[in-house]
């Protein structure tokens, strides 16, 4: 018989990730560097997508995302 699943507890933080490439990767790059220092990261919403324009071209793809993670009691 499967143990019932305890409590948990998420909590969402807001980043803003950039990338020449596009914004997939801006996306990646702020989920990436959020990884670096938060534990148990379960998912990312893309909240928001700009991008800085020079000459008629796109230079810098930017995305507001907000990223998931469980915090609690380690055990």
């Amino acid at each position: 018989m499967p143990k019932a699943h305890e409590p948990s507890v998420a909590k969402v933080i807001e980043l803003i990730g950039s990338s020449p490439k596009g914004w997939e990767d801006a996306a990646a790059n702020a989920v990436k560097e959020a990884a670096k220092t938060v534990r148990n990261i379960k998912g990312v919403y893309l909240k928001e997508c700009t991008g800085k324009v020079e000459n008629g071209t796109i230079v810098e793809y930017r995305t507001i995302v907000k990223v998931s993670f469980v915090v609690g009691l380690e055990g």
